[in-house]
Formats: structure tokens, sequence, C-alpha cells
């Protein structure tokens, strides 16, 4: 269980900052000092992995590597690789949302010049980093990203039928040929992690724990999918799957989710004591202090579509690894804290698991009014002590959208009586001081809702693609002290400093 505690969920990229997305530089830092002001404990972040379609950071090309476009730029140029010049063409305006396409464009031809400005001595340490304590991912995911730019095709599409399939002369010929561009990605992920982990000292410095996102499948179009097809259900010779991963109608969706991931192929899992999993989670909790593990009840069980299917409703459940993985993974990745993301369409019988666990659940505010009966397990008063109380999270709506633009007029009166809402109060900072009061050992406050904010500042609406998703942006001006201080105000009220 955690100690009575609170924290700020904000991900990186809605970080203030020049240059068009937020990043791991001052500006992260000088967050991080807003949460110490605040009396927070925990600063939870999104996946850091780069985004796939849609800019989407559950959807990536790999499970193991960092988003180059969080490379602090300003960095670079004090390690020399950039001058201010460079820095200028990259200044963006706007800073209320992240334009991705932009953003890419700019960063990564900043990204090129300062690889081509590195000298031996720092591409020595790249090189060290990259056959050392990377060896296990980062050559892969380096010759995949080189192939896959080579091409400007998706892995299924790849030409090079030898090459899908990993034929080890073909591999060996495309490792040659695309040397240089592989060095890039090696390069980016270097400067990736050796920034991070600067960045978490600094927050654990202050004690800030970074609670971090694992999504639970990886992209059809992944070096995951590559490396390691027996792994997934997709046909070897093709790597194109028939069956894909998503979700039923549930409180996010009236039509359910079609996300498209390949499943796993459990019984291969199976085999080798699930491998891949733990590698993966000791990978992850090496640069996190808590894992929240997106889509827990997976685990459990994973809702199977065809993969021509028009909507996710065309889907079945089918039975997950269940305990057997949660215990390989608590052998050999001992010591690791976790948080079991367990919203959405759940049964009695998925619930039985997730409560034998043993890890702590989410319970979101914005959800607990929808009965006006008070039979909600998201109710404060139906809480358990160890479990996790969001205002909301980063796929549902602000909790003041919530409030202002979704709730009936039934479930708008209940909110207020239950909270003691009087005409003239702050709706937010009393949600707030709800979630702070509740018997939840931890509590969790999207900076949305710290702020107020409304419907056109939602990160993510599920089963939707668009440039409102992923792109929110805080303005520097709103993370004063002023608004610290009243979050340390309800954490002493409230017995979470």
């Amino acid at each position: 269980m955690f100690p009575r505690s609170s924290g700020i969920l904000m991900h990186l990229s809605s970080l203030p900052g020049p240059y068009g997305i937020g990043g791991m530089g001052k500006e992260a830092r000088k967050f991080v000092d807003f949460l110490y002001k605040a009396g927070e404990n925990y600063w939870q972040i999104l996946p850091l992995v780069p985004p796939g379609g849609g800019a989407s950071p559950y959807m990536s090309p790999s499970s193991a590597a960092g988003n180059p476009l969080f490379i602090d730029l300003e960095e670079l140029r004090d390690m020399g690789l950039l001058d201010d010049a460079d820095l200028r063409t990259c200044l963006y305006t706007d800073e209320r949302r992240v334009n991705y396409e932009w953003v890419t464009r700019h960063h990564y031809e900043l990204l090129h010049k300062a690889h081509e400005n590195a000298d031996a001595a720092l591409m020595a340490k790249v090189m060290q980093y990259a056959q050392g304590e990377a060896a296990d991912w980062l050559p892969d995911y380096a010759l995949f990203m080189a192939i896959h730019d080579h091409f400007n095709l998706p892995l299924a599409d790849w030409p090079d039928e030898d090459l899908k399939q990993r034929k080890k002369a073909t591999v060996e010929k495309y490792r040659k040929k695309l040397a240089k561009e592989m060095g890039f990605y090696l390069f980016t992920q270097y400067l990736f992690f050796h920034q991070w982990h600067a960045l978490k000292k600094y927050a654990n410095k202050y004690w800030i724990s970074i609670i971090g996102d694992i999504p639970f499948y990886v992209s059809p179009d992944s070096v995951d999918v590559w490396v390691h097809p027996e792994l997934f259900r997709v046909d070897h010779k093709t790597l194109k799957a028939d069956f894909v991963a998503g979700v039923p109608a549930d409180m996010f969706s009236a039509t359910g989710q079609f996300w498209g991931n390949p499943l796993y192929n459990w019984p291969n899992h199976e085999k080798d004591g699930y491998q891949w999993w733990c590698d993966r989670m000791r990978h992850t909790n090496d640069f996190y202090d808590v894992i929240r593990i997106d889509h827990f009840r997976g685990f459990h069980s994973y809702w199977e579509i065809p993969a021509d299917a028009k909507t996710a409703m065309e889907g079945q459940w089918q039975p997950g690894p269940r305990m057997a993985l949660l215990e390989a993974i608590e052998e050999k990745v001992p010591g690791a804290k976790f948080i079991a993301e367990d919203l959405g369409d759940i049964d009695h019988e998925t619930w039985e698991f997730i409560a034998g666990s043993g890890l702590p659940g989410m319970r979101v505010l914005c959800d607990a009014f929808n009965d006006a009966w008070g039979n909600s397990a998201f109710l404060p008063r139906n809480c358990i002590a160890d479990s996790v109380m969001y205002t909301g999270t980063h796929d549902t709506p602000t909790f003041m959208q919530w409030y202002l633009d979704q709730a009936t007029e039934e479930q708008r009166d209940f909110c207020n009586r239950y909270m003691r809402l009087h005409y003239g109060d702050s709706v937010h900072w009393t949600a707030i001081a709800v979630a702070f009061g509740s018997v939840c050992s931890l509590a969790m406050v999207p900076m949305q809702d710290v702020l107020g904010l409304g419907a056109d500042c939602r990160m993510n609406t599920p089963g939707t693609m668009g440039p409102e998703n992923w792109s929110w942006r805080v303005r520097r001006e709103s993370l004063t002290d002023e608004v610290a201080y009243k979050l340390r105000e309800l954490n002493a009220i409230y017995g979470r400093l």
C-alpha cells in the first residue's frame, strides 16, 4: 500500500516551453519544484515510448525505446552539438497544443544535425551504451527504425520477404547498408536515457516519485513483432494478424474500441516463463518508481476482434494468462511497485482476479456520481484504502467537462449534495478536496483538474483520432505559487503531506 500521499498527472508533452512540445529540460525541473511546493509526492506521466499513429504513446514502434521529441535541445546546444541559431529554427509560438507534424519535422532536423556534430568521444559513449546496458533491445530497435525509414512502409508491407522473416544474411546486409542511419537512432536513445535519468534523479532528490505507464499491447508496426513474431498471433510470413485487440462498449465508448494491436500468443509466452514480459517490466522498472499497468484486466481476459471487423462489438472475450504472468513478474522483478488500471468493462470474475492480485486499483471521481443511488465503487465512501483515487484520467473528460457538459441533472444534483457544493463554491477545488479526503491511500489529480479546465483541454478521447488527442499543454503562467500552496493546504488538511 502507498503511504497516504498525493500527486499530479501530466505527461512530459504537456509541459510548457518554446519548442512546440514539453521535454526533459528546465521546464521539467521547474515543474518538479512546483510539485515540491505543493506538497506532492508523485508525478504521473504517460508512456515515454515513441508515439505511433495519431501521436498515441499506446501504439509505439518499440516497447523499450524513449521518445526523441522529449530530448532537451538546449542541453544539446550546451554540449556544443547545436547553436542558438539552430534552436531559433525550432521555436513554436503557439504553446497551447502540440502540432506533432511540425514538431517531429523540426526536432528531427536538429537531432540529425546534432548527430553529425557529435565527436568520436561522444559516439564511443553511445556505442558503449548500445553494446552494454542496452544491448538486449537497442541494436534491434535502431536497425528496425533505419529500415522503416528506408522503405517508408509499415512492417507488414516491407517488400523484402527475407528481411521480414529476419533471415540472417539479409539482416546483416541491411545492417551494413544502413549503418549510418542506425547510428542516429543509437545516438538519440543514448541522449534520451541520459537526460531522463538526470531528470528522475532531480525529482527523487525532492522526494517526488515518478509513476510511469506501461501499455498492455504493442503496435503491429513495431520492432517487438519483427524480432519476436512467435510471441504474437501473427502470420509468421506476412506478419499480419487475423485477430486484433480492443474492448467492447464500456464507460469510455458506447460502441467499443478497435485498437488494432496484435494479440499475444500466450502459450508461447508460457513456454519460457513469460521472459519477454519480465524483461520488459525490468526495463520499465529501471526508469520509473511506480508502474501503472494499462488495461490490467488483459491479464485475466482479453477482447479478441476479427481484423476485418467493422466495429469492436464483433469481438469476444478470451482467457488471458492470469496469475501465472503476474507471479512470474513478481519473481523476476522483485520489489517493483504497481498500480492496476482496472477500469472499463469489468465483470464479477475479473473483479475477483484483480482483488486477488493484491495490486491497488483505480477509482475515478468523475465517474462516481453516474449512479445517483450511491452504489458506484468509485464513490469515496465505497472505496478501500489500498486504491488510488483520481479526479479523472488521461482518457476521461476533465472533471469540469463532466460536470458542465456530460452529467445529467440528476447526476449533477447528487454530486452537489455529496460534495456539499453551494452556489459560488469552486467545483474543481471541491472535487480535489473530496479526492484528497477519501480513504484511498494515494490521490492523483490531472493538471487540467487542478486548473479547473474544460472540454477543450481534455488529453484523449478513446476511440477517436485527431489533433486534439495527446496535444494539450499547460500554460507556464498557470503554474503559480498560489496554486501550489492551495494544493499544499489540502494535502496538510487531509493528512497527505
